[in-house]
């Protein structure tokens, strides 16, 4: 699998599963803008240590060119710029990979709308929906000038889940079915171009945050299925990458336009594993977990 001469905008890479997609399409040979609010010099309101220069270098580390770009995806001329410098740097877009996200600081779980707080419900909302617009309007141009680009939204849950699954929240639910919705609707415009779109769901995450909040690291992160077992299902943030280069190098990608995949089940179909050798399918399971009393959705918190 290769994707040299390619060239990947990765939308929302500082930590978690943007910085994963972006250190495997780096490591099939492709070019990756990766983008994101922190710096070495700047953090976000997340206030967390990672940042965009070392997704770049890990890109870089792997086999491919990164390069970090300070963007606030919320704000249209922040947006615009960076894909005129794109332009202006490749002359091409082939990949756009949008996981903008933001939002872990600001849902209430089992909150009704009229108990959450609703300055926060909104801002979840602009920052998990409008952030993929804005980047989709001024980067699919450039995409679309040549046939064959891919556009990934990167969501919480397949379509199929999310429809019959209340996601605890309404603004959370509302966030995450919409960027299903929103790629399958990118589809229908896209096709025409020769493009393909798709929603994507990486499993049980063992992003930064996660396993901070479980007290462990990548490195014994077994140690926290003691507490709570169906931890066991979980995946690297590399897992869903792999999913995405996949996707990328398939000459026949666009038998998925408009659909709503996981990492696990694109895992099934091209044979790529974790880090450690294993094919995690969290979804598959995931009711399951619910049913033995586990908010479902653990199993896609990025």
């Amino acid at each position: 699998m290769t994707l040299q001469g390619k060239v990947a905008l990765v939308a929302g890479a500082t930590r978690g599963a943007g910085r994963g997609i972006a250190v495997e399409l780096g490591a099939a040979g492709a070019t990756v803008y990766v983008t994101g609010r922190t710096t070495r010099s700047q953090q976000s309101d997340y206030a967390r240590p990672e940042t965009i220069e070392e997704t770049a270098e890990l890109v870089c580390s792997h086999g491919g060119k990164g390069i970090a770009v300070q963007v606030d995806h919320m704000v249209t001329d922040d947006v615009r710029s960076l894909v005129e410098r794109i332009r202006a740097e490749q002359g091409r877009l082939d990949i756009l990979v949008n996981d903008i996200w933001g939002g872990e600081k600001l849902f209430e779980w089992n909150k009704p709308v009229w108990d959450h707080n609703l300055e926060n419900g909104l801002r979840l909302l602009r920052l998990g929906i409008d952030t993929h617009l804005i980047t989709a309007h001024h980067a699919l141009p450039l995409m679309i000038e040549r046939p064959g680009g891919l556009l990934v939204e990167v969501t919480d849950g397949t379509a199929e889940y999310n429809a019959d699954h209340y996601r605890l929240s309404p603004f959370y639910d509302l966030a995450k079915v919409a960027v299903n919705r929103m790629a399958w609707a990118h589809a229908k415009d896209l096709a025409a171009h020769g493009a393909t779109s798709v929603s994507l769901a990486p499993g049980w995450l063992r992003s930064e945050m996660m396993l901070e909040a479980f007290g462990v690291t990548e490195d014994n992160w077994r140690d926290a299925t003691a507490n709570v077992p169906h931890f066991v299902i979980s995946e690297t943030p590399r897992f869903v990458g792999r999913a995405v280069a996949s996707l990328a190098a398939d000459p026949d990608r666009a038998r998925w336009n408009g659909q709503s995949l996981s990492s696990g089940g694109l895992a099934q179909i091209y044979g790529f594993t974790d880090l450690d050798g294993s094919r995690p399918d969290a979804w598959r399971y995931v009711p399951e977990v619910q049913d033995a009393g586990k908010p479902a959705d653990a199993a896609g918190y990025r």
